[in-house]
């Protein structure tokens, strides 16, 4: 019988949608505008992201997902509704099997919030699985088998550090800290050093167009505008990619405290395949420059980032949903 199979990252700052055998069909914002004269939904994604900072006070542009759980349940299922939507037409004739992704961290309520959302929103079945396991299948590691390996999952609200071993997970932690927390940190030091306020937009771009984990002896640089707190007008100013270093050391040593954490931890026999295989970083979070140098340092154990670190997600719910005996060790719940 013909089935509609869809895997969904539901992550704080993207939601992406794999479908088999078409890949990633929807890669947009987690921001949802709505309306408060009639609590209607206005925007989804890209759109809704657009609105961020820029709204009118009878419209509020928001992410509903806040450290990679469910803030505002309306919203976020309304979001799913169009996403599920979008990627397979509002006319069809099976309601689909879902798969979503969610961080180590996540409490059982915090799940059943996730599963009745996708179910609210037109699933038949949905089923949750940990994002490092995820991470782990798309980027193409052998989780099934009896070796340890390493995965380090830095999406927008969380970073996710886990050791797998036959198709399951030997330990972990979550930390909320990821690269939301990194914008916030850029604001706070162009605010302090600069007078200058700043959006999470600005923020962003500057992390993307000049960041880095480790100072750079030919620097970039990057012109910002924002308010002048001073002066309330707007201004001007530059800035370089060893103050982004500078400004995001605090966010980067949690993260390295994480990994550490796992790694004291872990069994010596796991340990030693993960000192010959190196530990492997994926999300968003993974491609801001030389963090992979950073960790690799400040641990002592090689670390890579995987090949399109930003969907390896997104592909392991899809591989998981379509092999679900393979993988149900590694599903959390199914309802």
């Amino acid at each position: 019988m013909f089935q509609n199979k869809i895997g969904i990252d539901l992550g704080t700052a993207n939601v992406l949608v794999h479908v088999p055998k078409r890949g990633i069909i929807i890669n947009e914002p987690t921001v949802v505008a709505v309306s408060l004269e009639d609590n209607r939904v206005l925007a989804v994604g890209q759109e809704a992201k657009e609105m961020l900072g820029r709204t009118p006070e009878t419209i509020v542009a928001h992410r509903p997902m806040k450290d990679g759980v469910i803030a505002d349940y309306r919203v976020t299922e309304a979001m799913l509704r169009y996403f599920i939507n979008k990627a397979l037409g509002k006319v069809r004739f099976f309601r689909p099997e879902v798969m979503i992704s969610v961080p180590g961290g996540i409490t059982s309520t915090e799940r059943r919030a996730v599963i009745d959302a996708a179910q609210s929103a037109g699933a038949k079945t949905a089923f949750v699985i940990k994002e490092t396991v995820a991470a782990a299948i798309g980027a193409g590691i052998p989780i099934s088998s009896a070796s340890g390996n390493l995965i380090i999952d830095m999406g927008g609200g969380t970073t996710d550090v886990a050791v797998l071993s036959l198709g399951g997970i030997v330990n972990s932690t979550s930390v909320r800290c990821a690269g939301n927390k990194i914008d916030q940190a850029i604001i706070e030091y162009v605010r302090k050093k600069h007078g200058l306020a700043i959006g999470d937009r600005t923020a962003e771009s500057i992390k993307i167009s000049i960041g880095s984990a480790l100072a750079l002896p030919d620097e970039e640089v990057a012109e910002i505008k924002g308010r002048d707190n001073i002066t309330g007008l707007p201004k001007t100013v530059t800035i370089s990619t060893n103050e982004v270093v500078e400004a995001i050391q605090e966010e980067l040593k949690q993260i390295v405290r994480a990994v550490k954490t796992v790694l004291q931890d872990t069994p010596p026999e796991l340990a030693s395949d993960i000192i010959d295989k190196g530990m492997i970083m994926t999300g968003g979070t993974a491609q801001l420059r030389n963090l992979d140098q950073y960790i690799s340092k400040a641990v002592g154990v090689p670390c890579y980032v995987a090949e399109e670190p930003l969907l390896c997600v997104a592909k392991g719910t899809a591989i998981a949903l379509d092999h679900l005996d393979s993988y149900k060790k590694s599903i959390l719940s199914i309802k």
